[in-house]
């Protein structure tokens, strides 16, 4: 597995997206899944960072990013996790939790002191990956109509 910086509209990026928001509607509990695309310009350095995952066979099978969002005022700097994504066959294998970390690691890169994302209650599995990787719920910090969750964790 590795891990490439591209654009989020380049042509894989986007069929990685697609992949990740038909997956997310077709999931989605509570409601109708509101898909907003990303502006990809909030995925370039310096204000973000966007990555595909790479297999061993070099086959794109994943997703993520991290794009800066409002300053958290008591912890500084912050930057959000969007879009982390991994095609079911590459589950269970530890990706999401290293591409999790490499999305931090590139944040911390970018100048964060803090990460935040939300997520939906429908996605245990993540939100156990987020909170075994020292995640800790805060109030909702956007008005994500699809999220239930939102986390945060300082980096450094």
């Amino acid at each position: 597995m590795r891990f490439e910086a591209v654009a989020a509209d380049s042509v894989d990026a986007e069929r990685m997206l697609t992949e990740y928001f038909t997956s997310r509607e077709l999931g989605f509990v509570g409601g109708t899944y509101r898909v907003v695309q990303p502006d990809p310009a909030m995925f370039e350095p310096p204000a973000g960072a966007f990555l595909l995952v790479r297999d061993d066979e070099d086959q794109v099978v994943g997703c993520g990013g991290v794009r800066r969002i409002e300053d958290d005022p008591t912890a500084g700097v912050r930057y959000e996790v969007k879009h982390l994504w991994l095609r079911d066959e590459t589950r269970g294998r530890g990706w999401g939790r290293a591409l999790l970390s490499e999305l931090e690691r590139r944040a911390a890169e970018l100048g964060a002191a803090v990460v935040a994302l939300d997520t939906n209650e429908s996605l245990t599995a993540a939100g156990a990956l987020y909170r075994s990787a020292g995640y800790r719920t805060i109030e909702p910090y956007n008005e994500n109509v699809n999220a239930t969750h939102w986390y945060e964790k300082r980096l450094g």
